[in-house]
C-alpha cells in the first residue's frame, strides 16, 4: 500500500492510502471517468485478453476498492517487450504520484515476465505526459501515427487520428 498526500488548498492536506490491483470487469463502472462509454467498451475487450495472459490491466484504488488511476500493459504489441497503454488517471487526481505509481506497478509485471523494456507512445501534443515519462527513465527513439475511435458527447463515434513519439526505458 502506497499513500498518496493531496494538498487540496493552503490550509488543508488529504492523505489516501492507495493500492494497485487487477482492473476488473465490475470495476467499469466507476472508471467512466478515463474515457467514453466507447473506451470502456475497448477495455472490456483488453480484460478478456488479460483473462488469457496476452496483457495485464491495473487499477490503483481507494481504501474503498474505488479505481482512480487504470492503465494497461501488452506483452503482445512488441518483440521482448511490455508496452504501456490507455494510461489515465482521475483529472482531480492528477500530479499526485498515481501515474508514477501505475507505471512502476506495470514495469514490475513486465520485469515478472522476464522482459527488460517497457515501451509506450505519448501524443506529441500530451508535454504533461512526456515530461512524467522522461522523468521515469523513458527516453524517445521514434515516431509513429496512431488512431483510434472516440465518443463525442452526443454519442457520434469518430476517428481520431495523431502522432506519437515513442519511448522505451530499460528495465
Amino acid at each position: 500500500m502506497t499513500v498518496i498526500t493531496t494538498d487540496t488548498s493552503a490550509n488543508a492536506t488529504l492523505v489516501m492510502p492507495v493500492s494497485v490491483r487487477d482492473l476488473r470487469h465490475r470495476d467499469l463502472p466507476a472508471c467512466t471517468w478515463s474515457g467514453s462509454p466507447t473506451h470502456l467498451r475497448r477495455v472490456e475487450r483488453e480484460l478478456a485478453r488479460a483473462a488469457v495472459g496476452e496483457v495485464d490491466y491495473l487499477a490503483v484504488c481507494t481504501p474503498a476498492d474505488l479505481p482512480v488511476a487504470i492503465g494497461g500493459v501488452d506483452y503482445q504489441a512488441s518483440e521482448g517487450a511490455g508496452t504501456l497503454w490507455q494510461l489515465a488517471v482521475l483529472p482531480a487526481l492528477q500530479s499526485q504520484g498515481l501515474g508514477t505509481l501505475l507505471i512502476r506497478a506495470a514495469e514490475r509485471r513486465i520485469r515478472a515476465r522476464g522482459l527488460r523494456r517497457a515501451e509506450l507512445g505519448v501524443e506529441e501534443d500530451n508535454p504533461r505526459a512526456r515530461t512524467l515519462y522522461e522523468r521515469l527513465g523513458y527516453t524517445a527513439y521514434g515516431r509513429a501515427p496512431d488512431a483510434w475511435d472516440e465518443e463525442g458527447p452526443d454519442g457520434s463515434v469518430r476517428r481520431h487520428e495523431t502522432m506519437c513519439v515513442l519511448m522505451r526505458k530499460g528495465l
